[in-house]
């Protein structure tokens, strides 16, 4: 058999190891309520995610009106909260994920993670899911003083994981981009939380499980 490609696997959170769209939802509609302002679909908010908690309320807010930073700044105190209280109501690992990082493991590469999520909030969702000690690197979206699509949170959580060759498995134009800044193979899942469909992410590959990832980075 030939030696596995990688030397590190990192990876998108929400959208692509964890479908957490209805506690962001959540999270986004308290904070709406708050603030005075109607709620948004969770259906919606899927396509919402990806810049960050911030930026997830700042476009929540957008979806109804103005949102000038002044009212950000006070609902964001309120929306992590309330997130961190509630952050795994409903959230649940996509299917085929623990088989695959298994497999992944065992060929010798290193996980990561790169998320546009606070970093406290990603590795609370990542405890509560079992997947605490997972992960070679964790870096949020406030680890650094930049966050996805700059490169440099992702080549920091591969060095980090001990760098070498590295892919990156996002759901998002975000992670596309930011994968082809650093200049790695880039796999799209079909199942996130993009605004478009995963074929017009410009990805090396594209999966529909994460059950074929394994076996779809050996082909790269």
């Amino acid at each position: 058999m030939p030696a596995f490609p990688f030397d590190v696997v990192a990876f998108d959170l929400d959208g692509t190891l964890v479908d957490s769209a209805s506690d962001l939802a959540a999270a986004l509609n308290h904070t709406l309520a708050r603030l005075g302002r109607p709620l948004v679909p969770t259906e919606r908010v899927r396509h919402l995610i990806g810049h960050g908690a911030r930026a997830l309320l700042r476009r929540g807010l957008a979806a109804s009106g103005e949102s000038p930073e002044a009212l950000v700044d006070e609902g964001f105190p309120i929306f992590l909260d309330y997130y961190a209280d509630h952050l795994c109501v409903g959230s649940r690992l996509y299917p085929g994920l623990q088989p695959a990082l298994e497999r992944i493991e065992a060929c010798g590469a290193r996980l990561a993670l790169c998320t546009n999520k606070p970093e406290r909030m990603a590795r609370l969702l990542l405890e509560a899911l079992g997947l605490g000690s997972r992960f070679a690197a964790i870096v949020g979206g406030d680890s650094l003083p930049v966050r996805k699509p700059d490169p440099a949170p992702l080549r920091a959580a591969i060095e980090a994981s001990g760098g070498g060759r590295a892919a990156f498995v996002g759901d998002s134009i975000i992670d596309a981009d930011t994968a082809r800044a650093a200049g790695l193979t880039f796999v799209a899942v079909s199942f996130g939380y993009s605004d478009r469909p995963a074929v017009e992410l410009g990805a090396d590959a594209v999966i529909d499980s994460l059950a074929l990832l394994p076996e779809t980075l050996e082909r790269l």
